[in-house]
């Protein structure tokens, strides 16, 4: 408002309130009293995926299967209530397949009978949160591993020395205890090792052209572990180069594509492992400890047609010692996870029978960069 000869005057008009919407990044419906669609903005059309034109003859109960809690709410809106919200709701139609969405609804006083609802997102939000749980998990396991090296290692070796000494001077009955006592030696030892990689060590980190990681990964999952398994690719030709290091993107990925083999049946004539890539705008963090603001614009998407990840695990996947196999160790998702994150990245998994899909979002490598040296 600003002040003209004596009186209040108007700055500017009110713009076009289906202008500001279209503005909002978060999907807004208008539905009349037959839940048809009166209005969607950008967002929705993405949300929803399907185009202003497409929707413009239908009703939500085209789109959204008419058992979702999304048709309670709006009930429960038409009768009296000013806004309703359900969390945490999963919206799954052959054409999408989301998790932890938010909804809101309200009735709009211009029009009797009409309902706007809200459609937020929040599995970006909830895969930080699960990002920095990661972490600490990652921190316990690197101390427990500082104490085993210290503690379990050099006892171990004596246990195993002593037992090759054993193996060639006991008799044929005896020498099979000796290798046991070896083998479940060097057992130890590898699992201690392989917690001692979740130290906290400084990475070196460049230009690395991603395509090239994971074709290498591809051409040894196909001469290796997945050689009965169909390899799809669909990258994103134009993509930058990824900020990172190229080792340890070789690993997760590699790791990802193993669990991804070892998920679909060893007899499966349809077996598939997709890998792709692409580039979405709007992904951006703050790095833990910092005020820095982190753009992860670049996503690589490890994709089966295995059977799934049992519900009971799936919010705890990536935590260290989980597993659904008889001899896993349950780090290598662990490990996946803690890598992802010393990139200053986030990885996420949406799974359902026949189709998981793993995704990790990284950071560009920019020609100002000058502190390549270490990253934390």
């Amino acid at each position: 408002m600003a002040r003209a000869r004596g009186k209040l005057a108007v700055v500017s008009a009110a713009p076009d309130p289906s202008s500001m919407l279209s503005a909002l990044p978060v999907a807004c419906l208008l539905l009349d009293e037959a839940n048809r669609f009166r209005y969607v903005n950008s967002a929705a059309e993405q949300f929803l995926c399907l185009s202003v034109s497409q929707l413009r003859n239908l009703a939500l109960s085209d789109v959204i299967p008419p058992e979702s809690p999304i048709f309670a709410l709006i009930e429960q809106v038409r009768s009296g209530e000013v806004v309703v919200s359900d969390h945490d709701l999963t919206l799954e139609t052959p054409r999408m397949h989301r998790r932890g969405i938010t909804v809101q609804g309200t009735l709009v006083p211009e029009d009797p009978g009409c309902v706007l609802l809200t459609l937020q997102d929040e599995s970006a939000a909830r895969a930080l949160d699960r990002q920095l749980n990661f972490r600490s998990a990652a921190r316990s396991v690197a101390g427990m591993a500082t104490i085993l090296a210290h503690e379990v290692k050099n006892p171990l070796s004596g246990i195993r020395g002593a037992a090759q000494l054993l193996e060639n001077t006991v008799g044929e009955a005896d020498r099979e205890l000796a290798v046991l006592i070896r083998d479940e030696a060097d057992r130890i030892r590898d699992l201690v090792e392989r917690m001692e990689a979740f130290g906290e060590k400084p990475i070196v980190r460049d230009a690395v052209n991603i395509h090239r990681v994971l074709e290498h990964v591809r051409r040894l999952a196909q001469t290796g572990f997945a050689a009965h398994l169909r390899m799809v690719e669909r990258y994103d030709p134009s993509l930058p180069p990824v900020w990172g290091n190229r080792d340890q993107l070789v690993q997760v990925i590699l790791n990802l594509v193993k669990n991804a083999a070892e998920s679909i049946s060893a007899d499966s004539d349809q077996g598939e492992i997709t890998l792709m890539t692409a580039f979405q705008h709007g992904v951006h963090v703050t790095v833990p400890g910092t005020r820095r603001r982190v753009h992860l614009p670049l996503v690589v998407t490890v994709r089966d047609s295995g059977p799934g990840i049992p519900a009971d695990i799936a919010d705890s996947l990536f935590d260290p010692f989980v597993t659904t196999k008889p001899s896993g160790t349950g780090l290598g998702l662990a490990l996946v996870a803690k890598l992802v994150g010393e990139h200053g990245g986030l990885i996420e998994v949406d799974s359902r029978p026949g189709r998981t899909e793993f995704r990790i979002f990284l950071p560009i490598f920019k020609e100002d960069r000058f502190d390549n040296a270490t990253a934390n």
